[in-house]
């Protein structure tokens, strides 16, 4: 068994390997039980969560070498704000889908960073406009940097606007990007910049919409990544009405998203308005948007696929690199 930690994942990834691996990986045949979330009270601050992602290849009709097996196991403490501290932090250990011998334990952190942004970008490559110029970030996490970068690797983006409810931290961001050859600034007029957006990706904890839907010019794409609970909203109603809605995986999003369980329950949204999930994006000949004026929504809460393939695809680098670290 090797250990691969944040370095390592970071040295052997390129967006566009991620990419490539999630859009295969959408294609195979994997088994993915919803994941187990688990509460936990805190005394004086909001309630942190311990969640289970477990998935494997599906070996019920061929059994290949190359079948893998694997759970990420994450706790969210929304605390860790407060103490300087990322507020997601997990784990992730790959195994053999053959014989269950554990190959690698990778920071799952790091993984997820790179994964959830890949996720959006594979989306964001079927529906957001192939001139996408101005991208608009809300929230200035640790994500966002990695939104912002898979983002630009598969469109022409040419201006960024970081917007966060701490200017500092949009501006701390924002500095991070400098010299890059798109320009990168922080704002604080989130309506401006968002009405102005080719795309607008979204990663914050918020309970609360913060983009509104009239914001939204024609031809827009809305990138939703933050909210993974009933209770957590990113958009508006009036965002969910005009876009045409993707999903990550329709057994995760439709059953953990605020930002569709909401307008479902208000009747805003219907279930079957839902146009289809990654998989179906990463078909031969699927459809993505379906015009130029069209605006698209793509809301996402994680599936453990996207943790299983990208593992499997650190792991193969690492080896391949001979970068092992054995444990």
């Amino acid at each position: 068994m090797i250990v691969v930690d944040s370095e390592a994942i970071d040295r052997v990834l390129t967006r566009a390997s991620m990419v490539e691996a999630l859009r295969a990986g959408f294609r195979e045949a994997v088994v993915t039980p919803v994941r187990h979330h688990h509460p936990m009270a805190r005394v004086g601050e909001a309630d942190a969560m311990l969640l289970l992602m477990p998935a494997w290849s599906d070996t019920s009709e061929t059994l290949s070498d190359d079948a893998v097996m694997g759970v990420k196991i994450v706790s969210v403490t929304p605390g860790n704000a407060a103490r300087g501290l990322a507020s997601v932090v997990g784990t992730y250990v790959l195994m053999s889908g053959v014989t269950g011998a554990p190959l690698a334990v990778l920071d799952g952190t790091r993984l997820t960073l790179w994964r959830t942004a890949g996720a959006s970008a594979l989306a964001a490559d079927a529906l957001a406009r192939r001139d996408a110029r101005r991208l608009v970030a809300v929230g200035a996490g640790a994500l966002a940097e990695h939104l912002i970068e898979a983002h630009a690797a598969i469109r022409p983006i040419e201006e960024v606007a970081i917007w966060n409810r701490s200017a500092d931290k949009a501006e701390a961001l924002a500095a991070k990007f400098a010299g890059r050859a798109f320009g990168v600034r922080a704002t604080t007029d989130l309506e401006a910049a968002v009405r102005a957006a080719d795309v607008v990706t979204c990663a914050t904890m918020s309970a609360t919409p913060i983009v509104k839907g009239a914001w939204l010019k024609p031809g827009a794409h809305l990138d939703l990544v933050g909210g993974y609970t009933p209770a957590m909203r990113e958009a508006d109603d009036e965002a969910v009405r005009r876009a045409r809605v993707f999903v990550d995986t329709r057994a995760g999003a439709l059953k953990e998203a605020g930002d569709l369980t909401q307008p479902i329950a208000s009747g805003t949204l219907r279930v079957e308005d839902v146009v289809g999930e990654l998989a179906d994006l990463c078909r031969d000949g699927a459809v993505g948007r379906g015009g130029e004026d069209e605006i698209t929504l793509f809301k996402s809460v994680g599936t453990a696929l996207e943790d299983l393939v990208a593992a499997r695809l650190v792991h193969r680098a690492v080896v391949a690199a001979d970068m092992v670290n054995d444990s």
